[in-house]
């Protein structure tokens, strides 16, 4: 598994500089100035930090998971790969955030992919820049898991209404019904799967 090289990251975020600066990307656009196709991606956009600011509202991890991440003793470095145009990404960070949050020896931080593509190449998923993707190292910057790009659950879904046929705009319709109804359980789920096996052994 390959340690955490410093040389290969563009710029780290918190996650609260990252909320800040995915709203202030938000509120500088002007709607009125843009052409249909640039509108469309700007109404995604709009819709995902909805999305993302929803979850930050009203997330709040099950008691043995914080039971779980309370016996966390060595120090952390939780690196998300995300964008805030990629939908998945708008129903999982948050999840992944508050996770973090039960432990002060977690330091979580954003990467965006788009302007650290030799990071992403390390944590390809069948070849491709699938995002959010989550790696966790240990205090010596060895990598300990991944996570992602989205649960298993959800893949399947996907994976099922693709060979369906069905219309890409469609299957993000269905996922993101999926992911309102879930309400992030089944992240905390596979995450804490993760935990007590790889950190918690």
């Amino acid at each position: 598994m390959p340690a955490l090289n410093y040389c290969t990251i563009n710029e780290y975020k918190t996650y609260d500089k990252y909320i800040e600066q995915f709203t202030n990307q938000v509120n500088s656009i002007n709607p009125d100035a843009l052409d249909e196709q640039k509108k469309h991606a700007f109404e995604i956009l709009k819709l995902n930090l909805q999305r993302t600011s929803r979850l930050d509202k009203t997330f709040e991890s099950a008691d043995e998971i914080k039971d779980l991440f309370s016996q966390i003793t060595t120090k952390q470095q939780w690196i998300v790969i995300t964008e805030t145009w990629c939908g998945d990404s708008a129903q999982i960070v948050p999840v992944i955030a508050k996770l973090a949050q039960l432990n002060n020896k977690i330091d979580l931080k954003i990467l965006l992919r788009d302007s650290n593509l030799d990071y992403m190449e390390l944590y390809l998923t069948n070849g491709g820049k699938a995002i959010p993707k989550l790696i966790v190292y240990d205090e010596n910057n060895d990598e300990l898991f991944q996570w992602g790009p989205r649960p298993k659950e959800a893949q399947e879904l996907f994976t099922r209404l693709k060979n369906e046929g069905m219309e890409k705009s469609d299957i993000n319709k269905e996922l993101h019904l999926w992911y309102g109804r879930n309400r992030g359980k089944e992240i905390e789920k596979e995450i804490f799967a993760l935990v007590k096996q790889k950190i918690l052994i």
